[in-house]
């Protein structure tokens, strides 16, 4: 393909809105352009990379028996009400109408449309297992898109559902699925790491996400630096600092030599850090206690304090039962931050929220900052696993400018609910090794759920087993965003001059760069060009009447891995030189094609080994 013949606009300036790399580049390389906020078209050069990752994860899919189907984008909104997410999903779901008023939905994501598509044929066990994907387009109607394509609002995903009769076969499927992911970044010339993960709106039992370390992203991972241990914060763990309690009888004996509980004035300290100036002490001495209005609980609340009036509702017969809000209290250790996304999965809420200054003081009868668990039952109580532990600790005591000394957890106050609702920071112990956990910032790639029975209970979805019983299949998840892929792989390979692109997803894999495309300059040019395409090699020929450091500087820009510059003072020889190093080589023609035929071949058997 000859430079003259397509379109690669490419920009000598860095647009204004472009903050990351591969924002940048990917504008300044001519492999994008934005129509309007979070919506950016592909042109030619960057559709041939999007088309490289894309069939990359395509032959992994294949490789592992996933069939590939094409579902619609705009789907009915009838299958979204079924899973009871129609509800739940919020404004980052776009909801039209069509002329005869019927709902529906442009994909934000694709449970409900492959749950029904597979409920209306599987009928036999024999059907099963069942893996099918697609690679399709979708919505998110974002707050705020930013990066370019790494959170735009429309986006490409491969989204791959499987459907079983057991835990077992999921299982197999969903560890083929995490080989599969490795082997598609590995491919990609990226490096991932994988880490456990919150399956948020998803649903289900377990999730593992594939993330890449970057400056600006989105996740906080947390690891271990004496072990694999790996997780997004949303779900990291880590070992309790504290001894636990062994027994019942060893917190009774523990609470029984705390003081009395009493009252001590605490005039205008509201926060921890008042507390512990006005009392003299840490924060680890303290029982914090908040409010959280907690939406669409799935849990029983019908023996919680304060809950027994709450209504429930149900979006089809078949779908859990939900509250539509609930408030609750959280305690936990002064010192420690109540992690959102835990204290959500704990209480089987799509969301959960800190109360309103308004709500607290109605619900706990005290100012903001004055809560406590001791005496508080208009509210059930969410305890951390860090207060089970705490004896003569302080907290709130439900009135202004008082709280209560020599508080014993299981003495003075009993939870609800205990669980672990901790947000893990760097300097915590592993909870595997008991290592020191350490922080990264890293942009999730891709991400697998095991779904259990989330959507095919709720959306009916049944099977006659082999004795004639009817019974639902278990379900996995499968997710790559294919245009975040594609602009990581720009994060991980660039340089100061642009782009440099590893062999498998370059546009092309060889530019020939002719310093005046005329005479012998022009016919060894060809002559290389024909060579290498009959031997499958990509190539790109900058035939443009331009100077030679215009054409070098676009040359590195748009990163093909391999340049070869014929000049008219070296032929018979031509200058042959990689993209990701310094040095270049001068070599007679036919050396030189044979030694780009075989460097192309290497640098893909190495991404591929």
């Amino acid at each position: 393909m000859k430079i003259s013949e397509t379109f690669i606009p490419t920009l000598r300036e860095v647009p204004a809105d472009a903050v990351i790399v591969s924002h940048q580049l990917m504008m300044r390389a001519a492999m994008m352009r934005k129509l309007a906020n979070g919506l950016f078209a592909y042109l030619p050069l960057g559709l041939r990379s999007y088309r490289k990752v894309e069939s990359i994860i395509r032959e992994e899919m294949d490789a592992i028996g996933a069939l590939e189907i094409k579902p619609p984008v705009v789907v009915p909104g009838e299958i979204w009400k079924e899973s009871g997410r129609w509800e739940t999903m919020g404004e980052g779901m776009l909801r039209v109408k069509n002329r005869l008023g019927n709902d529906f939905v442009v994909s934000p994501t694709a449970e409900e449309a492959f749950t029904a598509l597979v409920r209306d044929e599987l009928n036999s066990y024999r059907q099963l297992p069942l893996t099918l994907y697609q690679i399709n387009t979708k919505y998110r109607d974002e707050i705020r898109p930013r990066y370019g394509v790494m959170r735009g609002r429309e986006f490409t995903m491969k989204d791959a559902y499987s459907f079983h009769t057991d835990d077992e076969s999921l299982d197999k499927t969903y560890q083929a699925m995490g080989r599969a992911y490795r082997r598609i970044f590995q491919r990609c010339g990226l490096t991932v790491i994988p880490v456990r993960a919150d399956t948020g709106a998803m649903g289900g039992t377990g999730s593992e996400e594939f993330m890449v370390e970057s400056e600006i992203g989105d996740n906080t991972l947390i690891l271990c630096k004496d072990c694999d241990y790996a997780a997004n914060v949303e779900k990291a763990a880590c070992k309790p600092d504290f001894t636990s309690p062994a027994s019942l009888d060893v917190a009774k004996a523990a609470a029984a030599a705390t003081p009395s509980i009493t009252k001590i004035e605490t005039p205008s300290v509201r926060t921890i850090e008042e507390l512990c100036a006005f009392l003299k002490t840490d924060a680890k001495s303290f029982i914090k206690t908040l409010v959280y209005k907690a939406l669409n609980v799935e849990l029983d609340l019908s023996s919680a304090p304060g809950c027994a009036k709450l209504e429930k509702h149900a979006s089809a017969p078949d779908a859990p039962k939900t509250y539509p809000e609930a408030f609750f209290a959280v305690a936990i250790r002064g010192d420690l931050d109540v992690n959102e996304t835990k204290l959500a999965a704990v209480l089987k809420a799509s969301e959960v929220m800190l109360a309103s200054d308004v709500d607290v003081e109605r619900l706990t009868g005290a100012p903001v900052g004055f809560a406590g668990p001791v005496g508080l039952t208009g509210l059930p109580v969410v305890a951390d696993e860090t207060v089970t532990a705490m004896a003569d600790a302080v907290t709130g005591a439900l009135a202004k400018d008082l709280h209560y000394a020599h508080v014993a957890y299981g003495r003075d106050f009993t939870p609800w609910l205990v669980a672990d609702v901790r947000t893990v920071k760097a300097g915590d112990r592993c909870a595997l090794c008991g290592g020191e956990l350490y922080e990264k910032k890293g942009n999730e790639l891709g991400h697998i759920f095991k779904l259990g029975y989330k959507y095919t209970k709720s959306m009916n979805v049944t099977y006659l087993d082999e004795a004639g019983k009817t019974q639902i299949p278990t379900m996995g998840c499968y997710g790559i965003g294919v245009d975040r892929t594609l602009a990581s792989i720009i994060e991980e390979h660039h340089d100061q001059d642009g782009i440099v692109w590893p062999m498998s997803v370059a546009p092309y894999h060889v530019i020939l760069v002719p310093i005046k495309y005329d005479g012998a300059v022009k016919e060894t040019t060809d002559r290389i060009e024909a060579e290498l395409i009959k031997q499958g090699v990509e190539v790109l020929v900058d035939d443009r009447d331009e100077r030679p450091g215009v054409k070098f500087k676009d040359a590195d820009l748009i990163g093909i891995p391999l340049r070869v510059v014929i000049g008219e003072k070296n032929l018979p020889k031509v200058e042959v030189k990689l993209r990701k190093e310094k040095d270049n080589r001068l070599l007679e023609v036919n050396e030189a094609i044979q030694d780009l035929v075989s460097l192309v071949r290497q640098e893909l058997a190495k991404l591929n080994a």
